[in-house]
């Protein structure tokens, strides 16, 4: 016979949410919560709406403390904000549960924006987004003729939302959409931008505008759905303000033209984006350029917090000029005269070799896959074709039109190389005093690697290209001989800087070739560099891309060097050079060789090259490479293709590419 269940009728009912909290071990802790923290948390929950206002008061005086903060996390202080406080009769109780949540999200990692998003944070912020708009458009009784208090209570509510959405935005991609998707919390934002107060500097007001541009900036980066929508709203408010902040050289106006760059970014591609009359990056640069021709790295001004200090804004002007930078690529890689290449501003180089066709001929045993290669290519002709007609006004950019002999098709490009080159060259090359202004330089060195690996995509053998090519010789000449010789001659230890530099340097070369104005030694100075990697901490790990390692870089910017025409010293000094680094595998890192093999197969393609006799087949390379194929068929099976798939197929494709190579090179040994 089973057993009766015991009577719990008498048995109080718990919370099923809330846990028992223990104290502390710590002394000194558990008295500090037994005397401030208790009791706040007591009165938050206390039916006297005065004892929750004074509460959460005192809640947001004591959260910055770090030792409250994390005993506070501990009562559950987050789940009774949410469920009680922020939806408090009392504005005040309001106002003051959205400040201690802002200041958790500001104060706590990252993690605790993602669950405050899993705790529906989002519908918490739509309505309190929806209280704010209603207060900044009501017409009856204007906003502006509340008392100093009430509005000082609402744009503190505000404040805290911008800056919490700020936060969650930067938490994870999946929390920006839901955000930028809410159309009562961006329409919040876009008031808050393009509010004007009739109070003459009310406060707070001038601090939040910008905090929201700032977040705009944040939902507006790759958000094409949002940016169609802003697009679509051309008389809205907040456009015109955006386009009038445009043209003001401080931080609202750097931010503007940072929320707008993302919005033209965003509709690339997209005929809505020609719809709007400013719709491209030329009308941003004027203002990026004052901005930047400010900063004097011997005299750094340091002064405010957040985005009154210029040099926030000045770094913002550079991050946005490199963006910009680095956009010309989805342009210029649109038309017919752009040369392939593996991702451009992240300094990969070339793509294998250029002569594969010729080398398939001569290995028989490959002509399936050459077929299936050749049917590729003509699927992507296809490809081209088609997009060619649907993208008619790019591939003109691309051309530079029907006038070779400029590039006024390409008001981007232009502005670029005439107005801002010279300045980041100015900066770039400056001699940093302090760390705020290395870190410009940093960024300065970034906007010019973006720049020129863009134009190193053009093929300027195609006569379409002429305008082009007439414009950045002379600025990649001028990048070459006062950023890439001075530090190269400064002998730096600063890896990081000597990384930026060759990366900018391999750019250029790969541009201009042969017309590279190498100094006397300074090859030596990149195998210097590349040998300087050994053993040091300058190899990625494996989480990170290999093939943006120093080492790799030396190799890329030496091997355009070496192309044909240059002399015959020189192509030997570097062909030795990458000769043996493919034969000390294994020593040699799997992406430094394959970086090595590629620039082999570029240098010594071309049997007519002058010094493919003298140097190729004078100091048999050949056989050196033949003796290498077991080492690289090993280098490549040793990469992990479930950890390290790029590495892996770009590994099996040199080691494909090296028997394919051999193969036509003995096909077309020189005679005597």
């Amino acid at each position: 016979m089973g057993k009766s269940r015991r009577n719990r009728s008498g048995a109080a009912r718990r919370d099923p949410i809330a846990k028992e909290v223990k104290p502390p071990s710590d002394p000194e802790l558990a008295a500090l919560r037994e005397a401030k923290i208790l009791p706040v948390i007591q009165d938050l929950k206390s039916a006297d709406p005065k004892s929750r206002s004074a509460a959460a008061s005192a809640v947001s005086n004591i959260i910055q403390d770090t030792r409250c903060r994390k005993l506070l996390l501990r009562e559950q202080i987050v789940h009774t904000v949410m469920t009680q406080t922020i939806t408090d009769d009392s504005i005040e109780s309001r106002a003051a549960g959205w400040g201690i949540l802002r200041v958790l999200a500001q104060e706590e990692e990252t993690d605790f924006c993602v669950h405050l998003y899993r705790s529906d944070i989002t519908t918490a912020i739509e309505f309190a987004a929806k209280f704010i708009t209603e207060k900044l458009q009501q017409k009856a009784m204007l906003f502006s003729n509340s008392t100093k208090a009430e509005r000082g209570v609402c744009w503190s509510i505000a404040s805290s939302l911008v800056s919490l959405l700020t936060a969650l935005a930067e938490a994870g991609d999946d929390i920006l959409v839901a955000i930028s998707s809410n159309t009562t919390i961006t329409r919040m934002l876009a008031l808050i931008v393009s509010y004007k107060s009739p109070i003459e500097n009310e406060e707070g007001v001038d601090a939040l505008k910008t905090d929201a541009l700032a977040c705009f900036m944040i939902l507006c980066e790759d958000n094409e759905k949002l940016a169609e929508s802003i697009a679509k709203a051309s008389d809205d408010p907040f456009v015109t303000s955006i386009m009038s902040l445009k043209d003001e050289v401080n931080s609202d106006g750097i931010l503007a033209c940072a929320v707008l760059h993302n919005i033209f970014a965003s509709l690339a591609g997209s005929r809505k984006g020609a719809e709007s009359d400013d719709g491209d990056d030329a009308v941003l640069i004027p203002t990026l350029t004052k901005a930047i021709a400010t900063f004097n790295p011997e005299n750094v001004i340091s002064e405010g917090s957040g985005w009154s200090n210029p040099v926030e804004y000045q770094q913002l002007a550079l991050e946005t000029i490199a963006a910009i930078g680095t956009s010309l690529t989805t342009t210029m890689t649109g038309g017919a005269s752009a040369k392939p290449a593996r991702p451009a501003q992240n300094g990969s180089g070339p793509e294998g070799a250029e002569d594969d066709e010729n080398m398939d001929d001569a290995n028989d045993d490959e002509e399936l896959a050459e077929d299936g290669e050749d049917d590729a290519e003509e699927d992507e002709d296809e490809d081209d074709e088609m997009d060619q007609e649907a993208m008619e006004a790019d591939m003109d950019m691309v051309t530079g039109g029907d006038d070779d002999d400029n590039i006024s098709d390409l008001p981007v490009l232009q502005a670029l190389i005439d107005t801002t080159l010279p300045e980041l060259i100015r900066i770039a090359s400056s001699q940093p005093s302090n760390d705020e202004a290395i870190a410009i330089q940093g960024h300065a060195l970034s906007a010019l690697n973006n720049i020129a690996w863009s134009l190193s995509l053009v093929d300027f053998s195609d006569d379409h290209n002429t305008g082009i090519q007439k414009a950045w010789s002379p600025a990649a000449h001028s990048i070459w001989e006062r950023v890439v010789s001075p530090i190269l001659a400064s002998d730096t230890a600063d890896l990081t800087l000597a990384t930026q530099v060759t990366s900018i340097a391999w750019a250029v070369a790969r541009a201009m070739q042969s017309k590279t104005p190498l100094k006397t030694g300074e090859q030596q100075k990149f195998i210097s560099l590349y040998q300087a990697t050994k053993g040091s901490a300058n190899h990625p790990a494996e989480d990170e891309d290999p093939f943006q390692s120093l080492g790799v870089k030396c190799i890329g910017v030496l091997g355009q060097l070496a192309l044909d025409p240059c002399s015959e010293d020189l192509n030997r000094e570097i062909g030795t050079f990458l000769i043996t680094l493919v034969v000390a595998l294994p020593n040699t890192p799997a992406a430094d060789a394959v970086e090595a093999f590629n620039q082999l197969f570029d240098i010594y393609g071309n049997e007519e090259a002058s010094y493919d006799k003298s140097v190729f087949w004078g100091n048999n390379f050949i056989g050196h490479l033949e003796s290498s194929i077991a080492k690289a068929r090993s280098m490549a099976k040793s990469v992990d293709k479930r950890t390290q798939s790029e590495l892996r197929l770009r590994a099996d494709e040199a080691v494909m590419n090296l028997t394919r190579f051999l193969a036509y090179k003995k096909k077309n040994k020189p005679t005597n």
